[in-house]
């Protein structure tokens, strides 16, 4: 399973994942909304064949698929109104599950990547000791997927998006991308108004005590990864007494501003990007641009500026598709070989490999369909921000972080485009920040060479909900559970027992 990173890194846009802002309103604001006024008993349906097609039709043996949906208000600050979402859920029961402990709900990410499928695909990661114990809850979050998904940019809309320039220079270049940030917005704006704000962080943690009534149960128990922490963090903080245990894998920190976590990450790919060089350097056989691994990928990216090859599907292979295959690659250290494979093999006139990368992350199928993960990602973001910087500030920003992080910077400061004040129609509802108070133990994970959630943040978010306990993987790439033995066992000891690896416990690389 393929966990989403907190920022959705697209050559055109650079969306700025969970970013943060202080609320204004009590913490408490959508605490005192009675969660247990919709909802009731999930109908469950046998679903094997949607697992089936999330695996690509391979079978998934010793797992039984049960599939179901909760309704919800669209608005849990006004529940009443008789506006709701259908939010979409698969139960995944090991046939081999003895003295079950309750249900285990996942989100894989994002914003905007799908539970449902994560909670299948984890048929094929999880320890047979969790799996044996908890029934695996995948919920498709409100907008994404198949739960009322926001569906408002056309799949020509959205190759424009990625092959964009990811660092326009010049000052026509710059409006250029301006222009094209200010029509997706616009698509969107058009389409859904002011029922945009209602796909945010907060209104969507409501939504998972209403899939906790739904299962019928007192307490959950919640895995999140990436953008999942700071949904579980939100969770956590406005419904403290209803989960038995919760880990938090590639840990986002609520407290940054959108400014600072969009830095952040620059910095955290540009330490993987470092990496990477030093790694291929090293790995002459396994990497054939090792002579010149910075070098190569930079020569790549300029050349599709000015002479891009051609696609076998038609598309132009950008300076944009480029930048995307780099972003994917820096995830898993396994994909190192690839990204080297790609880069030399493109420039000999083969893209093929830089469009499988690409299009692997920007989930976009061969016959040129994409998910909705753009969609729901821009929703989501631009509700969750109160605050952020201006275009003219952004355009600063853009030349400042080249200078610091020469790869990744300039992207991830016009990522900021997409939310800026007065271009994103659906106004604002940032979620609270604050401590867990009354909630068990948090576990939360941390890779110290994650490129997407930097290792900093770690400690920041445990700080923040004052029950938070940090477990460090001195390893690479983007999560840690359950990717390493020492990691596994000391999730997995916490889960079913509930018992907390020794303070600052740190794992070993793999």
């Amino acid at each position: 399973m393929k966990r989403r990173m907190a920022m959705v890194v697209t050559a055109a846009l650079l969306l700025a994942l969970a970013a943060c802002t202080s609320k204004s309103t009590p913490v408490t604001a959508l605490g005192h909304v009675k969660t247990s006024g919709t909802g009731g008993t999930i109908s469950w349906q046998p679903c094997n064949d949607v697992a089936q097609q999330v695996m690509n039709n391979q079978p998934v043996s010793g797992y039984t698929f049960s599939c179901g949906s909760v309704k919800v208000p669209q608005d849990w600050q006004h529940p009443s109104d008789g506006k709701t979402f259908q939010i979409a859920v698969v139960r995944v029961h090991n046939n081999a599950e003895t003295s079950p402990l309750g249900s285990l709900l996942v989100n894989p990410g994002g914003p905007g990547a799908s539970g449902v499928d994560a909670a299948i695909q984890l048929t094929q990661e999880m320890p047979n000791a969790i799996t044996h114990r908890f029934d695996l809850i995948g919920f498709d979050p409100r907008g994404v997927s198949r739960s009322d998904p926001v569906e408002c940019l056309s799949p020509a809309e959205e190759d424009a998006t990625y092959a964009a320039e990811p660092d326009p220079v010049s000052q026509s270049a710059f409006n250029q991308l301006v222009t094209l940030t200010k029509q997706l917005e616009a698509a969107c704006g058009t389409k859904y108004g002011a029922q945009l704000k209602l796909f945010s962080t907060e209104q969507a943690a409501h939504d998972i005590d209403a899939i906790r009534i739904g299962l019928g149960e007192q307490k959950i128990n919640f895995l999140g990864y990436s953008y999942g922490t700071l949904l579980g963090a939100v969770y956590a903080e406005l419904f403290p007494r209803n989960f038995r245990a919760m880990v938090l894998d590639g840990a986002i920190d609520p407290t940054q501003s959108l400014t600072a976590r969009s830095e952040s990450q620059a910095l955290g790919f540009q330490r993987a990007f470092n990496d990477f060089v030093n790694w291929c350097k090293s790995n002459p056989i396994q990497c054939p641009i090792s002579d010149n691994p910075a070098g190569d990928v930079t020569a790549a990216i300029q050349h599709a500026r000015t002479a891009p090859l051609t696609y076998t599907d038609g598309r132009k292979v950008t300076s944009g598709w480029v930048y995307l295959a780099v972003i994917q690659s820096m995830y898993l250290k396994a994909f190192w070989p690839i990204l080297g494979q790609s880069i030399a093999l493109i420039s000999h006139g083969n893209p093929a490999g830089v469009m499988q990368l690409a299009d692997e992350y920007a989930e976009r199928s061969p016959d040129g369909k994409y998910s909705n993960l753009l969609d729901a990602n821009l929703a989501v973001n631009c509700a969750d921000f109160a605050s952020e910087p201006t275009v003219t500030e952004i355009r600063k920003l853009q030349s400042q972080w080249r200078a610091k992080y020469p790869m990744f910077g300039a992207p991830s400061a016009l990522g900021l485009l997409s939310c800026a004040p007065g271009e994103w129609p659906g106004g604002d509802d940032p979620y609270p920040v604050g401590k867990a108070l009354g909630a068990p133990p948090i576990l939360v994970v941390g890779t110290r060479n994650d490129p997407a959630t930097p290792y900093e943040g770690t400690a920041k978010l445990a700080n923040m909900l004052g029950v938070g306990e940090v477990l460090t993987w001195d390893g690479d790439g983007h999560t840690a559970y359950p990717q390493t033995p020492c990691i596994t066992n000391a999730v997995d000891n916490y889960l079913l027992n509930l018992t907390m690896p020794p303070q600052n416990t740190e794992c070993p690389p793999s």
